[in-house]
């Protein structure tokens, strides 16, 4: 073997999505950030078209994104679809992340690769980007909501044309102890097709 698989599968089996409500004060320091997306540029990518773009709010540069989400969030939803505790919990996780990573989607500016197929090369490469947080000990949580689609969110990352946000990756220490979590037995998952 060129890996030590019990290592491996003890990893991949240890990833958790860990929201940014539970992170503590600690933070996840420049280095470790780079790693993190070095790992997920080593995606599988059909074509290599390496259609992940990263932009990067630490610091300073963390309030600019972090005061838009709570307005983005109510610019999208209905009046009557609009939860208070919802625009809270997006103010207040200002106050709790260390990192937040805008993942973009760079279309092949010739076509040659279904977008679809785009898509799925930055899923697997959120994928890298999870297990080398949980290799870290940090917490992670890729989120997908319905606004980062709009042209309001576009225009804020400077994004042109086919690009588009994908999501949004949060970083942080976790407090306490790390989550445990379970899976349904391949048995109910799996169709074996044999001869």
């Amino acid at each position: 073997m060129r890996h030590n698989l019990s290592d491996t599968n003890e990893l991949i089996r240890d990833r958790r999505t860990i929201a940014p409500e539970k992170y503590s004060s600690r933070k996840v320091h420049r280095e470790v950030v780079e790693e993190v997306l070095r790992n997920g540029t080593w995606a599988p990518t059909h074509g290599m078209t390496q259609p992940w773009r990263f932009k990067v709010y630490m610091g300073g540069g963390l309030k600019s994104i972090m005061g838009q989400m709570p307005l983005w969030y109510k610019n999208y939803v209905s009046e009557k679809k609009f939860s208070q505790k919802k625009y809270d919990k997006l103010v207040a996780r200002g106050e709790k992340c260390s990192v937040v990573i805008a993942i973009t989607m760079e279309r092949d500016p010739n076509g040659r690769i279904p977008e679809i197929e785009e898509v799925e090369a930055i899923a697997c490469a959120v994928q890298n980007m999870y297990l080398t947080c949980t290799a870290h000990g940090i917490g992670a949580l890729y989120s997908t909501p319905g606004y980062l689609y709009t042209d309001e969110v576009k225009q804020f990352l400077g994004l042109e044309g086919d690009d588009r946000c994908l999501g949004l990756f949060y970083m942080g220490y976790p407090e306490g102890e790390w989550p445990k979590s379970h899976r349904k037995p391949l048995e109910y998952v799996t169709e074996w097709i044999e001869g």
